[in-house]
């Protein structure tokens, strides 16, 4: 008995003093998954349980902003360099990237698999006046769908409903696809996750400018004094450490990698 209750205090004191961060992260890093993979093996190197709050790039930065969280992971470079310039994080790290794809109907009516780049992939499915769906969300794939039109060098306001904006995540989105039988921008992540398919496929990828990295920042606490300045420190550590890049790389489905690792030490 007196062993049982001396167990009983042994894990009670060892839950105490595991500690929470708060990290807003994209929610194309969870829909693919890799969270599932990574947290438990945080938790366990590092005695870190970290929470997420799974939101768009946009939103996480916000959070990061007002000082709700201790850390973001996102994927929209030139909106993260001006969170460092505005002093909300002392700067940026990078950790992995993918890419981003089309994806659309098989028969693919705006012939968007005859495309050169992904800006006549797009071109193709204006010009067409396919469905297409938006997130809408501000998000770091909503921000790379809306500088693709601006090279396209396309008005957005001309677009009629064909142009569906959904103001949701990237699951979600890509439900929304489905049910429309749309083309849709996602990363190839959350595609190869999703398990809704339809009769939707990848028709188009590989344009350089679709490059997707991910990068990680911890929030300043000389803004925000309460912030976890430590154990974010100790998260980014372990994310650009071997055993990261063990799990990151390893991530796959269906034998296909949904990242790659490419934090400098």
């Amino acid at each position: 008995m007196i062993r049982a209750i001396l167990f009983a205090l042994f894990c009670a004191g060892t839950a105490i003093q595991a500690e929470t961060l708060r990290l807003a992260a994209t929610t194309s890093f969870n829909n693919s998954g890799l969270s599932d993979a990574l947290l438990p093996v945080i938790a366990q190197d590092i005695g870190l349980d970290v929470q997420l709050l799974v939101v768009g790039t946009g939103q996480a930065l916000r959070l990061g902003q007002s000082g709700d969280v201790d850390a973001i992971l996102v994927h929209s470079k030139e909106a993260e360099l001006a969170f460092v310039e505005a002093g909300y994080a002392s700067h940026r790290r990078e950790i992995m990237y993918n890419d981003f794809v089309v994806i659309g109907p098989s028969d693919d009516p705006a012939k968007v698999m005859a495309a050169t780049s992904a800006i006549e992939a797009l071109l193709r499915i204006a010009a067409a006046q396919s469905t297409f769906v938006s997130r809408g969300d501000d998000s770091g794939t909503h921000r790379k769908e809306l500088s693709l039109w601006a090279a396209a060098g396309t008005d957005r306001v001309e677009f009629t409903s064909w142009y569906r904006e959904v103001g949701a995540g990237m699951g979600a989105s890509l439900n929304s696809a489905s049910a429309m039988n749309a083309y849709i921008l996602a990363d190839r992540a959350s595609w190869l996750n999703f398990g809704n398919k339809g009769d939707l496929a990848l028709l188009f990828s590989g344009d350089p400018v679709l490059f997707n990295q991910y990068a990680y920042l911890p929030v300043s606490a000389e803004r925000h004094a309460h912030v976890k300045a430590q154990a974010a420190r100790n998260l980014e550590h372990w994310l650009v450490s071997p055993r990261a890049k063990s799990i990151i790389n390893g991530y796959e489905i269906d034998g296909e990698a949904l990242f790659v690792f490419n934090a400098r030490p």
